[in-house]
């Protein structure tokens, strides 16, 4: 188990008092689970805010980052298909997956959900957890730029678990916040008109961010296949 992948599931799920009674466990396990030495001083900064104050404002500082609009949305295929028809059997062929790989998880999330898809890669084979979460780099680059550029603690907190689970790849944020990234109402205009890409400038591999999707369901559907046979 990468147990590294399973802290960073935590940290990214709606804060409650379970997850505040789990801190000081997880900040321990910073310093012993091999995080690189930054990731490990930003996620115990992430550890100490979702640990003082009153729950209600970490909540509503969470919800109001994750909830209230599809730029910082934890649910990947919501960058990538929104609202379209395909995003369907995109979700179909994940939990298939999940299921395919012995995993039932034990929630009502949607199976894109990046806390779930983190805690899935913490059990999952080694070579599949790094090919699936190498497919998803694009995604979560857009997302850590959508949240540094909102300019606020709790943001700039939360980009940090992105960039932790973007290590695990070997990969560091590359693409930057667009002027106006902190304005929420104005980047979900936007991509109301234009759904999200990810063109050749933020690509290393020059493809967008729907053909990498679509390789990662082709993968899924193949681990999926292997399995049964």
């Amino acid at each position: 188990m990468n147990r590294r992948f399973r802290i960073l599931s935590a940290l990214l799920h709606h804060p409650d008092e379970a997850l505040r009674g789990a801190l000081p466990e997880i900040t321990a396990a910073l310093a012993t689970e091999g995080f690189a030495p930054r990731h490990a001083a930003a996620l115990a900064r992430l550890c100490r805010r979702l640990g003082t104050g009153d729950l209600l404002d970490r909540q509503e500082a969470y919800s109001t980052l994750f909830d209230r609009g599809r730029s910082c949305s934890l649910h990947l295929f919501e960058h990538v298909h929104g609202d379209a028809r395909n995003r369907g059997p995109a979700m179909v062929a994940l939990v298939e997956a999940y299921q395919s790989a012995g995993y039932a998880p034990d929630t009502n999330e949607l199976p894109d959900y990046l806390p779930l898809f983190l805690e899935f890669l913490a059990v999952a084979p080694p070579a599949l957890a790094r090919d699936l979460l190498g497919q998803a780099l694009p995604i979560l680059d857009r997302l850590h730029a959508q949240l540094a550029g909102r300019g606020t603690a709790d943001a700039r907190a939360y980009a940090a678990v992105v960039a932790a689970a973007m290590a695990e790849a070997g990969a560091s944020p590359q693409a930057k916040a667009e002027p106006g990234d902190d304005d929420p109402e104005q980047i979900d205009r936007d991509w109301e008109d234009a759904p999200v890409t990810f063109g050749p400038e933020n690509d290393p591999d020059r493809e967008s961010a729907r053909a990498k999707v679509a390789a990662m369901i082709k993968r899924l559907r193949a681990t999926r296949a292997a399995a049964k046979g």
